[in-house]
């Protein structure tokens, strides 16, 4: 009998961090009951989440043990505060003593609370830190983007300073958002309403294609926790040789594509035939273009 997809887009935090994890494994730290939230909302006359937007434990997927934290879209935006990226740093580093198989990190979140500027700001810090640490010791971190949200922001940059990214074609990846583009530079340099855009340049399919993500899915719960396997227990190499590699890679980028206005023109230089066509592909027949570009590439 056929199983009924279960859409991770539209779930809630809990409801990701149950469907990933092995059922009856997820054990909640900083329990809803604790009501820790942050301190500084209800002193702006904002309204304050019991769990502060973000949930974190620990539990097994497919009987091995990780870490994982989920942010709550629906708070806030999954905008980082104090408290929330407190618990998100605890859990890194409870990771580095603990050594689970992996730390899931699920981010849906449009970057830094306004409202806690500062110690927003500082917290982006403190999690990039802390996700590093657990690489240090051994501890792959995956990302999983794939909410309303995207991930923008700060927690874009500790996306990619984690060992793995799988994303689904609905999900967004950049330091700035669409509007904020808009606002800053002006609708001329950048439509926030033009969503084609968005995907073209923010989306999932374009940073899988310039390789800044690695796995790339159907809007499926249990494809999520099948690619979120594969990459449990692998982690990527952390140290100077790997990031002088990083910075050549991003150096030849500029190089091949510096005078690129659009995602389409990006694509077409890395050898697809019909670069329209991408945004329409479904995730296998995109994943078989991905598999031709490779294979060309040798």
């Amino acid at each position: 009998m056929r199983v009924a997809r279960q859409s991770f887009y539209e779930a809630t935090a809990r409801k990701r961090v149950l469907g990933l994890l092995d059922k009856n494994s997820f054990i909640e730290f900083c329990i809803p009951e604790e009501r820790i939230t942050s301190p500084h909302l209800p002193s702006l006359g904002m309204p304050a989440s019991f769990d502060d937007g973000v949930v974190v434990g620990e539990g097994t997927v497919d009987g091995k043990r990780v870490l994982i934290a989920a942010q709550e879209g629906g708070f806030m935006g999954g905008a980082v505060g104090e408290v929330h990226g407190a618990k998100i740093t605890g859990l890194l580093e409870r990771a580095t003593d603990t050594k689970p198989e992996a730390v899931i990190l699920l981010l849906d979140t449009g970057g830094v609370r306004l409202h806690e500027a500062n110690a927003g700001l500082v917290a982006m810090g403190e999690i990039q830190r802390a996700a590093l640490g657990a690489r240090h010791a051994g501890v792959p971190v995956i990302v999983a983007i794939g909410g309303k949200n995207g991930c923008y922001g700060g927690m874009s940059i500790v996306a990619r300073s984690c060992d793995w990214i799988v994303a689904s074609e609905e999900g967004r990846l950049s330091i700035s958002g669409p509007e904020v583009i808009e606002t800053v530079e002006g609708i001329e340099e950048f439509d926030a309403q033009d969503r084609a855009l968005v995907w073209r340049t923010m989306g999932a399919k374009h940073r899988r294609l310039i390789g800044e993500i690695d796995a790339l899915i159907s809007d499926d719960m249990a494809e999520f926790r099948k690619a979120i396997l594969g990459f449990v227990g692998r982690s990527r190499p952390l140290d100077l040789d790997a990031l002088e590699a990083e910075h050549a890679m991003l150096s030849r980028r500029l190089e091949r594509f510096w005078d690129c206005t659009d995602g389409m023109d990006v694509w077409a230089r890395l050898g697809v035939n019909d670069p329209a066509d991408v945004p329409s592909l479904d995730t296998v027949r995109f994943n078989a273009l991905l598999g031709a570009l490779a294979e060309g590439a040798r």
